[in-house]
């Protein structure tokens, strides 16, 4: 007899699914989870029929903002955002990496102008494989990696 031990369904939040697998605690971060005072669920390396493994993370009593939802496309592009009403998916939006990111986070070039001066900071989507966004002021490309350093920072 097979057995599976499953993530307990919820009744209202936010259910973010089909993250890169390992990415579930970037993201949790990300929204600042560890702050938060609702039940949390986080399932790494979950079995997924479309992509081998993926991780998911439901959050009772939240529904993320758009900022929130750009700042996970970043470092899981691939994920979906479940909003859950009732225990019934109400809402189900695929991530999208927008080709303009305003103000999501900093620039890595220490002489950018966003650092001296009160302007948003504002990056181009060169390239979503491997991920690259360019300054709009000082043209420094970040790389997945340095945007993940980035975000790590802010917290």
């Amino acid at each position: 007899m097979k057995r599976e031990l499953k993530i307990s369904a919820i009744k209202n939040g936010t259910v973010i699914d089909h993250i890169t697998p390992g990415k579930a605690f970037e993201v949790a971060r990300i929204l600042g989870l560890e702050d938060f005072s609702a039940p949390i669920s986080i399932a790494v390396n979950v079995s997924s029929g479309k992509s081998g493994t993926k991780d998911i993370i439901k959050v009772e009593n939240r529904e993320l903002s758009k900022d929130e939802v750009n700042r996970i496309s970043l470092v899981a592009p691939n994920a979906t955002v479940n909003i859950v009403k009732g225990y019934e998916v109400a809402k189900k939006k695929k991530v999208e990496i927008p080709s303009e990111i305003v103000d999501i986070l900093p620039c890595s070039n220490a002489n950018c102008i966003t650092h001296f001066e009160p302007v948003k900071t504002k990056f181009q989507l060169e390239g979503t494989s491997p991920m690259r966004i360019r300054c709009y002021y000082c043209e420094r490309v970040l790389t997945e990696e340095d945007i993940k350093r980035e975000i790590a920072k802010e917290d």
